[in-house]
């Protein structure tokens, strides 16, 4: 017991070593220069130090670096170095160090933070009443943004790292993010979409002593040049026109004045409320939808058979032919079997048949809502590991967080792919949050959107 004990305190000893001298030459070519570095290797394959874990090389490493920053920050502050004659002459010297400990991603730090004897010395590198280093809030929000609840994160970071924080700590940690939501939620929108695609998805939030389903309203606009952007989170108790309504007003006082075509699922009064907004919008039917509404009450294995019937439909070259196709199936056998499936492209052949005076192309754009569906997915994937939402604020913070990371991975997915393919990336492409998905065959599509309605669009063609 006594030999292993020597060994651990020796090989904490050769990490501490070690890391001050490396900390103190300050980059790695002096470092390798100085022969500190093949010292360091020498050490690892010998086995003499320990790489992580409490008092590891990485913690030391972290340690050497942030207390030769604060000397240095100190330095600065008194105007001269330590040990230099001049300073014995200035009205503020220096006054020892004081413990803290500090949280980082390699688990719990014990610094020796310097001051000076007139107390106003204010270190940046660590602040005072500072217990964590910005690594740490980042993980932390990254995992939040995973969809781990808080008491998941506490767990994950004793376990892991060897650092314990409070619930309320962490809560108040992703609450930091909610400045950038507000802000995010009320930032100047572009003039003109030619496409916006409105969807909802169900989260469960806490409501008093209740569990109740919400609705997480979400818009999605794309750009001319083909990029869709999230435009906006909002929850509510459920997905209605009325407040459908008051989403599109908000979009239009956040500079929105047109949009060409909006798409949407097949809500009563959902297309009145877009059109109270922007009156010379287009609003199509998702067809998508109207498939799922129709196969509703259709029996599992007739589903794909009337899906067979119904693509007849949608994929005719014109109206009347469209028209020809929903008699066709009204009088076939799975007509007569499922009159609910022909009365739900009835009651919404108004507001479907905008899709079948377009081309190939445009109508693979606005064929779906699917730009919300992938979205939506991938965000199911993460709120479905929480159970609930202790309130709306939480569930937009975690939604708009999961958009972000799931924005930033496709990001930097298309740079990669753009590099490797010795294409030229994007402009804004590979940074942070929404640079926005592109759309697949847009410059066709556009072509057709230029064709239809030459005086809105042309504007803002560059």
């Amino acid at each position: 017991m006594t030999i292993q004990k020597d060994q651990t305190e020796q090989s904490m000893e050769n990490a501490s070593d070690i890391a001050e001298k490396i900390a103190a030459l300050g980059s790695m070519n002096a470092v390798k220069d100085s022969g500190a570095f093949d010292e360091l290797m020498g050490f690892i394959d010998r086995g003499e130090i320990q790489l992580d874990g409490k008092d590891g090389f990485i913690q030391q490493i972290i340690r050497a670096g942030l207390e030769r920053g604060l000397k240095s920050e100190l330095s600065s502050h008194l105007g001269y170095e330590q040990g230099e004659a001049h300073g014995r002459f200035l009205p503020n010297s220096r006054n020892g160090s004081y413990p803290k400990t500090v949280s980082t991603v390699a688990g719990d730090i014990d610094l020796q933070i310097p001051r000076d004897r007139a107390g106003t010395f204010a270190p940046t590198l660590v602040p005072k009443g500072s217990r964590r280093t910005g690594g740490l809030d980042e993980m932390i929000i990254s995992l939040y943004a995973g969809g781990m609840t808080v008491r998941d994160i506490a767990y994950h970071l004793e376990t892991t790292v060897g650092t314990q924080l409070s619930h309320d700590t962490i809560s108040k940690i992703t609450d930091e993010v909610l400045d950038e939501v507000a802000a995010w939620q009320e930032r100047p929108l572009e003039e003109f979409y030619p496409i916006l695609y409105l969807d909802a998805l169900v989260v469960k939030v806490r409501d008093g002593h209740q569990v109740r389903n919400k609705a997480a309203h979400m818009a999605i606009g794309v750009t001319v040049e083909g990029v869709k952007h999230v435009l906006g989170l909002w929850v509510t108790e459920n997905e209605g026109a009325k407040f459908w309504a008051q989403v599109c007003a908000q979009l239009a006082n956040r500079g929105v004045k047109d949009v060409l075509i909006a798409c949407c699922d097949g809500l009563t009064g959902f297309p009145e409320a877009i059109e109270a907004t922007w009156s010379r919008a287009t609003v199509q039917t998702c067809v998508v939808h109207l498939i799922r509404a129709a196969n509703r009450f259709v029996s599992y294995g007739d589903r794909k058979a009337v899906s067979a019937q119904l693509k007849s439909i949608y994929t005719a070259p014109s109206i009347e032919s469209a028209a020809k196709a929903l008699d066709d199936f009204e009088a076939s056998a799975l007509g007569q079997k499922y009159p609910s499936a022909v009365a739900t492209w009835r009651n919404a052949w108004e507001r479907f048949t905008p899709f079948l005076e377009f081309g190939p192309e445009l109508r693979k754009v606005i064929y779906t809502t699917n730009a919300i569906e992938s979205m939506n997915y991938q965000l199911r994937k993460v709120t479905k590991s929480r159970g609930h939402f202790p309130s709306d604020a939480a569930a937009v913070k975690m939604l708009w967080l999961a958009i972000c990371n799931i924005e930033d991975k496709r990001a930097r997915e298309r740079f990669k792919d753009a590099q490797k393919k010795g294409r030229t990336p994007r402009a804004g492409a590979g940074s942070h949050l929404v640079e926005g998905a592109g759309t697949n065959g847009w410059k066709q599509a556009l072509q057709q959107l230029a064709m239809a309605y030459p005086e809105r669009i042309e504007p803002y063609l560059k």
